[in-house]
């Protein structure tokens, strides 16, 4: 199976900034995206960013130029770098890998990591 493992949440002031990675997210032939989604206590989980393996990427209105997502194509690492943090972004990351290109229904999730940012 396809072993998705986020790293790197914690808790930060408002305006603070956190880098989250994620291991085993290889593209493949069955693999055509990998990304991010997050969910906040009582949410739905919400789609935040993604790369597809052609390269494209994709970023959500309240993402774009705040939550950024690249990837380290050597190592096979990617990444989501959060800035000017809010209240609003706390909540559960989960790094998730997509059949179909822009991560919208994704097959697989990790296991999450945590994210709390206090005012």
């Amino acid at each position: 199976q396809v072993q998705l493992v986020e790293s790197g949440g914690g808790s930060v002031q408002t305006g603070g900034s956190l880098r989250l990675s994620c291991t085993g997210s290889e593209y493949s032939e069955a693999i055509q995206c990998v990304g991010w989604f997050r969910q906040a206590p009582g949410n739905a989980a919400e789609r935040v960013a993604a790369i597809d393996r052609s390269t494209i990427k994709y970023h959500v209105p309240f993402a774009e130029g705040r939550l950024i997502v690249s990837r380290d194509w050597k190592q096979n690492i990617m990444y989501l770098q959060m800035a000017r943090l809010t209240p609003d972004d706390t909540g559960t990351y989960y790094c998730v890998a997509d059949r179909e290109k822009g991560c919208y229904s994704p097959q697989h999730w990790g296991h999450g990591t945590q994210v709390t940012v206090s005012s």
